[in-house]
C-alpha cells in the first residue's frame, strides 16, 4: 500500500497518512500486527475509544507489518500538556479514567477471570485527544493479564520521565504531578507494593528487559520504583 506523508514516529513504528480519514501505521522490523488490529476491533466492539481498523483501504492485501487505521485529528495529551491545554491533575485523572474502561472490558483469549486486556504501554503520549474524547493507540504492546501489571507500567513510564535527568525541576514537578494523579484515582482494588511478586517489580524487570531503553531509562528505574511507592504511601 502506498503511503502518504509521515504523521508521526515511535520507537518501534512509523505512522502515515493515506488520506484524510485513513493513516498506516508500519512496524520497521516488520512483525506482524495481525493481533493487535484484532485487539483493538474487540476494544471497539466494548466501546472503549480506539482507532477503528480495517484490513484494506484499497481492495489490495497488507503486509503482515501493516496496520490501517482511522486518522486521529488532535493533539496528544502530552503535547496538550506541554502547551498547556490540560493540567498535570487532568492528566492523571484522565489515564485513570482510560485504565478502569479498560480493564471493564471482557478478555478476547483468557478465560482466567482475573485476566483483562492489558495495554502495558498507556502514558499522555499514546492519548489522542480527539473531537470525539480521548482515543488510545499504539497496542503494539497489548497482552492478558492481572490489570494490577498495567497500572503498575504506566506509573512506572511516568516515573522515569520524571527521574531521567532530561527535565529542568519545573518540568520534573509537573511530570510528578501527573503521577500523583493517576496514583490518587487508581483502582481501589490495586495494591502496587514494592515486595519481589507485586505489580510494581514486574513492571520494573520487563521495563529493565526492554531493549528501546536508553541507559538514562534504565538507570531512573530505581529512583522511579521509590518514587512511585512514596507518592503512593502520601495519596491517601
Amino acid at each position: 500500500m502506498r503511503k502518504g506523508k509521515p504523521l508521526g514516529s515511535g520507537r518501534s513504528a512509523d505512522v502515515y497518512a493515506i488520506d484524510d480519514r485513513w493513516a498506516l501505521r508500519r512496524y520497521r522490523d516488520g512483525r506482524d500486527a495481525t493481533a493487535e488490529a484484532a485487539v483493538m476491533a474487540h476494544l471497539a466492539e466494548h466501546g472503549y475509544p480506539v482507532p477503528d481498523v480495517r484490513p484494506t483501504v484499497d481492495g489490495g492485501t497488507l503486509p503482515a507489518a501493516d496496520l490501517v487505521m482511522r486518522r486521529l485529528h488532535g493533539p496528544s495529551m502530552l503535547q496538550a500538556l506541554r502547551g498547556g491545554a490540560i493540567t498535570p491533575t487532568e492528566v492523571g485523572r484522565t489515564l485513570a479514567e482510560l485504565l478502569k474502561r479498560l480493564h471493564a472490558v471482557p478478555p478476547r483469549v483468557s478465560v482466567d477471570p482475573s485476566h483483562r486486556v492489558l495495554h502495558l504501554d498507556l502514558h499522555p503520549d499514546n492519548v489522542m485527544l480527539t473531537p470525539d474524547g480521548p482515543t488510545v493507540i499504539d497496542w503494539g504492546t497489548t497482552e492478558e493479564g492481572h490489570p494490577g501489571l498495567d497500572w503498575a507500567m504506566s506509573a512506572l513510564i511516568i516515573a522515569q520521565v520524571a527521574e531521567s535527568g532530561a527535565l529542568d525541576e519545573f518540568q520534573a514537578e509537573g511530570v510528578r504531578e501527573v503521577l500523583a494523579s493517576l496514583l490518587r484515582h487508581r483502582d481501589p482494588a490495586i495494591v502496587l507494593d514494592g515486595s519481589d511478586t507485586g505489580h510494581l517489580a514486574r513492571a520494573e524487570s520487563r521495563r529493565a528487559a526492554n531493549p528501546t531503553m536508553s541507559a538514562a531509562e534504565t538507570a531512573a528505574l530505581g529512583p522511579a520504583v521509590a518514587l512511585i511507592l512514596d507518592l503512593d504511601r502520601r495519596r491517601t
